[in-house]
């Protein structure tokens, strides 16, 4: 066990050059002037950058690197990489290693093939990828990888980082007011941290690559329920099979060497669904490391003949794959701004940052759940124990009532009688774990921190994080600016909080989110439901939206209505790929099989009665008419939907595109959806063309 411990602390963070190694390879003088324009967002001397530069270089070198990239985040939502080979050319023919600190600060990949949401024209091919000091460079497969942000030629922000570190200078500007406020004048920085779970379906390789729509969709778009399904609830937590524990232990160490803080792995809730779970981290580190989570994912799957599927709903009729967002704020001096206090005024601090969250939800939901919204996501909100569309808060028995004590003005029962008046010594101490955790909840309080349950299992989760950020940021500022000019801070707080309790606490929902009954009280109480991805991504160009993000910094006006663009287009995109594919798989596989069972089964039964004798041909005519019935209401099903996706292509408008294929294309899939199932019942196995679920689910 010692070995394995020694092992493991000599690997981790092995491929990372983190302070630990800069404090080691770089100059004192330099080491402290690069640490010094990170934490002032200031740019960086070029001296300092060419020294940087060269101890990389080196350092990388001896790690086995001989490439290196600018590892970037654009809108496609995986990470882009060109590699460019350390050696320069000498006269004599010879080469030398070298990298600048030009090439470490600055990159030029051709932009033109990106997303840009009408940002610039397709000829317009310049764009630049700048370094993010306060992302750890690593090594991957031999190439040295710099975290950067990536912008135009004319500065318009083309990927996922920038306003994600926006975000949390944003919000780190207005915590900072408030915190001077309760006399903290030693706190120099907000931060927010992050502790993204990832959940997954590991599937055999061979039997992924025989599924067309698992290979172009990523989750399977056909699949008869199969005899057991999560029914026994027997997977959830229970004995990691072998083949998925060396899967596993290999995964951990390939992100120990990348200084990934994973922690906890186990069986999720379906068949052949896991989970995996990190420490927490600061946001964009956090964001840095999931998106590495997800690719080494699917490398070290492959490595063991087995395929990572990071879809939402890859499966119907058991759990999609979430994305759990644990968000936190704390302070450069270690203070958990969630973490309810000890004392009077450290309770009423936390209240106003609780309620300021509360408040932001509220105002929020329907930037919230656009955050979360994709083709993929539609499918899990709401189905087999996924949240629904509907955004709510969940704080808990004991703290929602302190916030209705507070509210009413009235004595709060615990175990005495207490008047709750803030700033007063007779205010209770809260405790961090007061009521069991509400895993129906979309956003829930659960000690010292809030999670976010909406996201899917491959969202980078800079959109929600993004979105967290700000609205909690102008929530601060907008309370900021109220206690800054009070001339009495205790009551004015306490009024503050009393008024922000009582317009906000329709949001405050401790029940069960799944029940029916919860959809119609959401209703009464004004709440949102925006089911589908083509419903809320509206919400983004409201004047409020705008106003919102470009008050804080996040976005411009035109990087808001590019990002609109480019989210309706991917919902577009995916579901014509989606129906194309479908179209493909019954035409080229499903007819074709289920005529040939139709045919042998005719045989089968004409040779019956060839035989002269009274042999029953039942069975056989009973199916062949079945089979028959259902393969032409296939067929006409699968016209139907080809028809309606020529239609789809006439739409120029992009939302009302995506209107259509949420109202006219989804439901005819459903249609040949059900009558495909109803056949791969009917029809034997051996005829059937691809994998059912019962093969994919369970033979790992």
């Amino acid at each position: 066990m010692s070995n394995n411990n020694a092992k493991i602390t000599e690997i981790f963070g092995s491929l990372v050059f983190n302070d630990r190694v800069m404090r080691e390879r770089l100059p004192k003088d330099t080491y402290k002037a690069l640490k010094r324009s990170i934490e002032m967002g200031q740019s960086i001397d070029r001296s300092v950058a060419d020294t940087v530069a060269s101890a990389m270089k080196d350092w990388a070198i001896e790690k086995g690197a001989t490439h290196f990239t600018h590892w970037f985040q654009p809108m496609t939502g995986i990470t882009a990489e060109k590699h460019d080979s350390f050696i320069s050319p000498l006269q004599d023919g010879g080469i030398i290693l070298e990298f600048s600190g030009k090439e470490l600060v600055k990159g030029e990949p051709d932009a033109s093939s990106f997303p840009s949401g009408s940002l610039r024209a397709t000829f317009e091919a310049r764009g630049y990828t700048a370094w993010d000091p306060t992302s750890y460079a690593f090594i991957k497969d031999s190439t040295l990888c710099i975290p950067t942000v990536f912008y135009s030629y004319g500065g318009q922000v083309l990927d996922k980082k920038t306003p994600l570190l926006r975000s949390m200078d944003a919000l780190n500007k207005q915590a900072l007011r408030i915190m001077k406020l309760f006399g903290h004048t030693d706190v120099n920085r907000i931060i927010t941290t992050v502790g993204p779970e990832q959940e997954y379906f590991l599937v055999d390789k061979s039997l992924f690559e025989k599924r067309k729509d698992l290979i172009f969709c990523g989750r399977t778009l056909f699949g008869a329920k199969p005899p057991k399904g999560q029914e026994l609830e027997d997977h959830y937590f229970s004995t990691i099979k072998p083949r998925v524990s060396a899967f596993m232990k290999e995964l951990d160490e390939e992100l120990w060497k990348l200084g990934v803080f994973v922690k906890t792995k186990h069986n999720e809730v379906a068949p052949a669904q896991h989970e995996l779970a990190p420490i927490f981290s600061t946001t964009n580190i956090a964001t840095d490391h999931n998106q590495i989570v997800m690719e080494i994912m699917k490398t070290v799957a492959s490595r063991h003949g087995l395929a990572c599927i990071l879809h939402e709903k890859p499966f119907a009729g058991v759990n999609g794959s979430g994305k759990h967002n644990n968000w936190s704020l704390s302070t450069d001096t270690g203070i958990n701004l969630l973490e309810p206090g000890d004392s009077p005024m450290e309770n009423a601090q936390f209240l106003l940052f609780l309620v300021a969250v509360i408040a932001a939800v509220d105002d929020y939901q329907d930037l919230l759940r656009l955050s979360v919204a994709t083709a993929g996501n539609d499918h899990r909100l709401g189905a087999n124990e996924a949240p629904p569309a509907i955004i709510s808060v969940f704080l808990g028995d004991e703290i929602t009532g302190i916030l209705e004590a507070l509210e009413n003005g009235s004595s709060y029962d615990k175990k005495d009688r207490m008047e709750i008046k803030l700033g007063v010594d007779v205010l209770p101490r809260i405790p961090k774990d007061t009521t069991d955790r509400n895993r129906t909840s979309p956003f829930a309080f659960t000690g010292n921190k809030f999670e976010f349950r909406m996201p899917g299992s491959s969202l980078s989760i800079s959109g929600p994080n993004i979105v967290l950020n700000t609205i909690v940021a102008e929530k601060l500022s907008l309370f900021a600016d109220t206690l800054e000019k009070s001339s009495d801070f205790k009551n004015d707080l306490n009024k503050l909080i009393i008024d922000t309790v009582k317009k906000h606490k329709r949001i405050i929902f401790n029940g069960n989110n799944y029940s029916e009954e919860w959809v119609v009280e959401a209703e009464k109480r004004g709440l949102s439901n925006l089911k589908t991805t083509a419903d809320v991504l509206p919400c983004f160009i409201t004047e409020k939206s705008i106003d919102l993000f470009t008050k804080h910094n996040v976005f411009s006006e035109v990087e808001i209505h590019s990002r609109y663009e480019i989210l309706l287009e991917n919902y577009c995109k995916t579901l014509s790929i989606e129906t194309l594919t479908m179209i493909d798989m019954v035409r080229k596989d499903i007819l074709p099989s289920v005529m040939k069972y139709v045919k042998d089964l005719t045989q089968m039964a004409l040779s019956k009665k060839e035989l002269g004798m009274e042999i029953p041909c039942e069975p056989e005519k009973n199916l062949i008419h079945k089979l028959s019935t259902l393969s032409a209401r296939l067929y006409e099903n699968t016209n139907e939907l080809e028809n309606k996706l020529l239609e789809a292509k006439s739409y120029t408008d992009l939302q009302a595109q995506a209107n259509y294929f949420r109202d006219v294309i989804i439901p005819v899939m459903q249609k040949v959806r059900t009558v495909a199932d109803e056949l791969e019942v009917l029809t034997a196995s051996e005829y059937w063309p691809f994998p059912t679920y019962g093969e994919l689910l369970f033979k790992v």
